[in-house]
């Protein structure tokens, strides 16, 4: 299988504009405060709460909670953050973005998850990747050698836990522990524990996904939306040549919402170019110019703007995909706590409905 070529319009999925879902993404970033102050890290997390309160009463369906351990982010332990978060919310899900399987144990991240979902009575999801950071790996004890052996082991692991819920599981591996007739609790109370594949662009990757009968969550930093469209194509192919149902795809991309398009960008600009600067440096990236950033708002996947402008962002990249489930990466660098409750707000309250509208005509 190959991701060569663009689905065309009807070959993707129609939704009923009503069924689309709209989610929001935080790595938990450490911010600055509107004087300049940097926040602490216990405080940022304390701000992430607030903000999922606030989406939930806006009407945003989900929220995705990231996993670093590093400086920069303050959140190393997502489904804590969610505990927290589904004692003071009614509605919105409660997921991971993302959770780093190859590092983790898929038998604690299943039960953890397992737990989140009993405390809030069954919202919680989990996204489960590589990472595209590694400093889990000699944090936990894995050698970045086996980075993709790792997943690939995992991962059928926590399948084969995640189907079985609540009954015995038999298990033997080169990467984790073997099994004989556990049973793994709480079990979730009703159905399956919803669980999605995050991938960044590997074909391979989306085979896998669909391999195991996973819905897709395209992690998409930059660039145009549509040259993601053959990876969303590729798994609808997939699964059906696996003889499977088919799985919704989502995606995520960076954003910010303001009242007017010059506003949201002259606040997201500079905490976007920081986080660029210190991640490219670690990474061998070239440098971010105000040009660069200007081309990739009006051309490229990032959704910053007034909310009509937004809106028809994220309009055209969920018909490009054919995709059911859309989040905003709201928290980009040390954008102020106050701002990005702001764009929460402008999020729910006129650009979720824009785009339903949009999707329809």
């Amino acid at each position: 299988m190959s991701a060569t070529s663009a689905p065309t319009p009807a070959d993707l999925p129609v939704y009923d504009p009503a069924e689309l879902e709209f989610g929001i993404d935080t790595f938990g970033d450490v911010t600055l405060d509107l004087e300049g102050n940097r926040v602490s890290h216990a405080q940022s997390i304390r701000n992430v709460v607030e903000q999922a309160v606030l989406a939930d009463e806006v009407g945003v369906h989900s929220i995705g909670i990231g996993e670093h351990h590093r400086d920069d982010f303050a959140i190393s332990s997502p489904e804590m953050v969610a505990a927290g978060i589904a004692t003071r919310t009614q509605s919105i899900r409660l997921s991971s973005a993302v959770t780093v399987l190859s590092s983790d144990d898929p038998v604690r991240v299943y039960e953890r998850f397992s737990t989140l979902d009993a405390l809030s009575n069954g919202r919680a999801e989990v996204v489960l990747g590589r990472g595209s950071f590694t400093e889990s790996f000699p944090l936990f004890g894995f050698d970045l050698a086996d980075y993709e052996a790792l997943f690939e082991e995992k991962l059928e692991l926590f399948v084969k836990l995640r189907n079985n819920n609540g009954k015995p599981v038999s298990w033997s591996g080169v990467h984790t522990q073997k099994l004989n007739g556990a049973t793994i609790y709480p079990p979730i109370e009703s159905g399956k524990l919803t669980t999605w594949v995050a991938v960044g662009g590997s074909p391979n990757s989306v085979v896998r996904t669909a391999r195991h009968g996973l819905p897709l969550f395209l992690a998409i930093i930059g660039g145009p939306v549509a040259r993601f469209a053959p990876y969303a194509d590729l798994h609808r192919r997939a699964l059906e040549q696996y003889g499977l149902p088919a799985q919704p795809v989502a995606y995520h991309s960076y954003g910010h919402v303001a009242e007017t398009d010059e506003q949201a960008k002259d606040e997201f600009f500079e905490p976007y170019l920081n986080q660029h600067a210190r991640i490219g440096g670690e990474r061998g990236w070239g440098g971010m110019t105000r040009a660069h950033f200007e081309q990739e708002v009006s051309g490229g996947s990032a959704a910053v703007g007034s909310p009509e402008t937004v809106a028809r962002k994220i309009a055209a990249g969920v018909k490009a995909l054919g995709a059911k489930r859309f989040h905003l990466k709201v928290s980009t660098g040390d954008l102020a706590h106050e701002r990005l409750m702001k764009s929460i707000e402008l999020y729910g309250t006129k650009v979720i409905p824009m785009v339903r509208e949009l999707v329809a005509d």
